[in-house]
């Protein structure tokens, strides 16, 4: 579904992207895991065709995204790091309008459905909840059928029950055939969703693999911690004490 060869960006004296290249299979979850810095964000403003690219291919559904932009538009769909969506809107219409952009009729409550979002169709976006928000945004990413969606660093900020939801939602979005490319900070969260990850450091990809081939890879090289086998974690804790049910405090 994705081909990305030799990719290349510059910022003056730095060298943000430094020859990426990786493929990602249809209805696959591929993460892009690196410090701040790496060079994560730039690759996938490359691949949206919101940044330019100084050098090498990216080439989605056999569309090369540098020589045909607009057409890329319609094949994906992005969830950005911080949504942002006009206060005074009711949910209803803001995913009419997202389907209007790309000239699709669709039903909004469906979609809203989908999301767990159907109770708010009539609420304000300004009185919605950071998981409400970002729930949106991805609904409102998929309203016209894309084939590869972009996820940036998608949980942060959330609470554990809102977070686990998302994680649940972004694997129903690959169980539809859609292809997921991801960021995040988050390992667990790399490690329950990606069926494959990059890597990145100073601009290159430096580790590519399943995280489970990447774990083995590890210990192969000698390393060792101190084990201390735990079939719980505080995070566990806290969602068998408060519930796994959304809390939503608007």
């Amino acid at each position: 579904m994705i081909e990305v060869k030799n990719l290349k960006k510059r910022y003056g004296d730095k060298q943000a992207v430094n020859g990426v290249s990786f493929s990602v299979k249809k209805g696959e979850i591929f993460g892009i895991l690196g410090p701040n810095g790496a060079g994560k964000t730039t690759t996938l403003e490359m691949m949206e065709t919101l940044r330019p690219i100084d050098s090498g291919t990216v080439v989605i559904d056999g569309i090369d995204v540098k020589e045909n932009p607009q057409a890329i538009k319609y094949l994906i769909g992005v969830q950005p790091q911080s949504p942002a969506f006009q206060d005074k809107t009711q949910l209803i219409e803001v995913v009419q309008m997202f389907a209007a952009a790309y000239g699709e009729k669709v039903d909004a409550m469906a979609f809203l459905r989908d999301v767990d979002l159907e109770d708010k169709a009539k609420s304000y976006v300004e009185n919605l909840s950071g998981g409400q928000k970002q729930r949106l945004s991805i609904t409102t990413a998929l309203v016209h059928g894309p084939k590869v969606f972009f996820l940036d660093e998608p949980t942060t900020g959330l609470d554990p029950q809102a977070r686990r939801n998302l994680w649940e939602l972004i694997e129903k979005v690959r169980d539809r055939g859609i292809s997921v490319i991801m960021t995040t900070h988050y390992m667990d969260e790399a490690e329950i969703l990606c069926d494959r990850i990059a890597v990145m450091d100073n601009g290159e990809i430096i580790a590519l693999d399943t995280p489970e081939n990447l774990i083995k890879q590890l210990l192969k090289r000698g390393f060792k911690k101190a084990q201390e086998v735990q079939q719980a974690n505080l995070e566990d804790v806290f969602i068998d004490l408060t519930g796994k049910g959304l809390r939503e405090d608007a």
